[in-house]
């Protein structure tokens, strides 16, 4: 979540720079509920130990309004086709949800 926040927080820098749109918030999905709420609850962080300077960036940022966040299951995560090796049925329905076809399949 950290890294990606750090290229959402660029990119809304970079936006705001070349006047594009009007950016208000921005959404970051994880999968991962332990994590969301550690990072918008501060009695969470004190539960844990060794919290990373990563985890105080995302909260920073999920606190000040910039970042919202929002759980999404693994079963839908649509990331899972860049990182996993998927086959079948699976891959077609990520690859679909995406908007991406194969090129070279006929028509």
């Amino acid at each position: 979540m950290a890294a990606a926040t750090c290229e959402l927080t660029w990119l809304r820098q970079l936006l705001l720079q070349l006047k594009i749109g009007d950016i208000h918030e921005t959404k970051l999905i994880c999968d991962n509920q332990a994590t969301l709420h550690i990072a918008s609850n501060l009695v969470f962080h004190e539960r844990t130990k060794d919290i990373g300077i990563d985890s105080h960036f995302v909260r920073e940022n999920v606190l000040s309004g910039e970042i919202t966040t929002d759980f999404v299951n693994s079963s839908n995560q649509l990331a899972d086709v860049f990182t996993k090796s998927l086959k079948g049925r699976w891959i077609e329905y990520i690859c679909n949800k995406l908007g991406a076809y194969d090129i070279y399949a006929l028509a």
